[in-house]
């Protein structure tokens, strides 16, 4: 498939011109023949949105989005307001004019300069889907910092996992160590689950909050395949092919070797013990 990595730079708050820029987006992938265009979490919304949350949320995916996803697969982020009416951080996966899939984010980081705990309520279920280009999972940002998310996802028969994330700009002595982080993150998650990984982050300024960007996309045999600028708006197209996931678990036999009976036995074990 042909994956088109959509670095953008979404205005707080403001749907409408977000919305805009992603139609624009879409629409030019669409004249080139991309197969699925992925966006950052809360694409439609920007991040810091606090008390925002509640006037952005949507019930239902744009009409526009809709039927643009009869053309191509779209992956984006927006705050869904549930059947539950409590507010979520949603994943959403569009194709052939439907919603093929969401997921909502189920780790909620609340630390340090984030409090979505208090704004959105946490999802309860992590699953791969199909669609016409093979079995996919979704992770929103945090998700992946857990390794039991993956694992699920690689598990239930994913072949590549999108993660969508606003990841803020933290320097140390080391310099961007965030994005070290991310892309050994993406690299494991690709190796330990022999697939590969999409990932997707913004750029720009948030109530002097900044996204790095750095969008990456990894081989199920842990090489990078692309990586997109720092801090700046960008966008890449990146072809990948089923048949390497075949090579590799061919090659390495571990995830056809796992022993799930024997991780439900010991979590079992670990919860009745704590």
């Amino acid at each position: 498939m042909n994956i088109f990595l959509a670095q953008t730079k979404p205005m707080l708050g403001n749907t409408e011109k977000n919305l805009g820029k992603m139609v624009e987006v879409i629409q030019k992938e669409i004249d080139k023949g991309t197969e699925i265009v992925v966006f950052p979490e809360l694409s439609l919304t920007g991040y810091l949105l606090e008390e925002m949350v509640y006037d952005v949320a949507i019930e239902k995916v744009p009409e526009i989005l809709m039927e643009l996803s009869k053309k191509i697969s779209i992956i984006f982020g927006a705050v869904e307001l549930g059947e539950d009416l409590y507010h979520y951080n949603t994943a959403f996966y569009l194709e052939d004019g439907e919603v093929k899939h969401k997921h909502r984010k189920v780790y909620l980081p609340t630390y340090g300069l984030f409090d979505e705990g208090r704004y959105f309520k946490d999802g309860d279920t992590i699953r791969a889907f199909d669609t016409k280009f093979g079995r996919v999972g979704m992770l929103i940002c945090e998700d992946v910092f857990h390794q039991s998310s993956s694992y699920v996802l690689g598990q239930d028969g994913a072949h590549t996992i999108f993660v969508i994330t606003n990841s803020p700009t933290r320097f140390t002595n080391k310099g961007l160590e965030i994005g070290e982080l991310w892309e050994s993150i993406c690299k494991t998650t690709s190796v330990s689950n022999t697939c590969f990984t999409v990932m997707v982050n913004r750029v720009g300024v948030e109530d002097g909050v900044s996204f790095w960007g750095g969008s990456l996309a990894v081989s199920p045999s842990g090489d990078t395949i692309k990586r997109l600028e720092y801090f700046n708006e960008d966008g890449a197209n990146i072809s990948i092919n089923k048949r390497e996931v075949a090579k590799v678990r061919f090659a390495s036999g571990s995830s056809k070797n796992e022993k799930i009976d024997l991780v439900l036995n010991e979590l079992r074990r670990i919860k009745k013990s704590r």
